[in-house]
């Protein structure tokens, strides 16, 4: 058993429930859904913070009445994989994340784990344009301070620990990410910054290049995701494909159907 299917076996502190994959827009879960074994239906407003969506709110593959089902046997188990829009930007996803999860947990039928999916910018030399990435961590990249001698991260200016949510940086989980390695061999793996406005300048890519040596891509919802997890105690991952170069602002340079195609294959070698 490999994959996303594996995923739900990963860990011993996540026994029951299925996987939740949320991503920013309904376009990038339509591809990841595009990609399962049945195509996962949308679920009517499932579209940030303010979103209906429940736990099992979509009828994903692998959902099944299950042993003891029925009176009595408390609720039924979910969907093996939930895909849910939760809103573009750290806040916004990391809060409506947060929201699925408590949800999850009142009805009895919590999540196994998360990730966080969609589409990104990718450094030039370190990913191709249509590439898939896996995150070794999720970093908030533009959480910090300016000063003269340049940007300091958060973690660096003196607060307590527990004000920080885990710092700037929250790794992937090893086991889920050695799982998703295993289906996805082709991925470039690396950090993937997470940022609150989009880079969009040669000088703010050079400087995002050299304080992130090892980051591969940049989008704007895996931090928050990262931080709802970890305070939920779930595994976390995020996997994105590449639209476009990170640079200079030019749309002509972005290549959503391919990075969408490359989400939905990336999603077929999970299931």
């Amino acid at each position: 058993m490999t994959g996303l299917t594996a995923a739900r076996t990963t860990s011993a502190r996540t026994a029951a429930g299925g996987l939740l994959v949320v991503t920013a827009v309904p376009a990038e879960a339509e591809a990841v859904r595009a990609g399962l074994p049945a195509h996962t239906p949308s679920h009517p407003g499932s579209s940030g913070a303010g979103s209906g969506a429940g736990p099992g709110a979509e009828a994903g593959p692998g959902a099944e009445a299950g042993p003891g089902a029925g009176a009595g046997a408390g609720p039924p188990p979910g969907p093996a994989v939930t895909v849910v829009p939760v809103g573009v930007g750290p806040a916004v996803a990391g809060a409506a994340t947060a929201r699925l999860l408590a949800l999850a947990e009142a009805a009895g039928r919590p999540y196994r784990a998360v990730i966080s999916a969609g589409i990104a910018g990718g450094f030039v030399g370190r990913v191709a344009v249509g590439g898939t990435v896996l995150a070794t961590r999720s970093i908030a990249a533009d959480l910090g301070a300016e000063s003269p001698e340049g940007f300091i991260p958060v973690d660096e200016l003196g607060m307590p620990s527990e004000l920080l949510g885990g710092g700037s940086i929250v790794p992937a989980d090893p086991e889920l990410l050695a799982t998703l390695r295993a289906a996805l061999p082709w991925a470039t793996v690396g950090a993937v910054l997470t940022v609150s406005t989009v880079t969009g300048t040669s000088a703010g890519t050079e400087a995002l290049a050299d304080r992130h040596p090892d980051a591969v891509a940049e989008a704007m919802e895996g931090y928050g995701v990262a931080v709802a997890a970890a305070q939920a105690g779930l595994p976390f991952a995020e996997l994105r494909t590449v639209s476009n170069p990170i640079g200079p602002r030019d749309r002509s340079s972005w290549r959503l159907r391919e990075a969408f195609a490359a989400l939905t294959a990336a999603t077929a070698a999970l299931a």
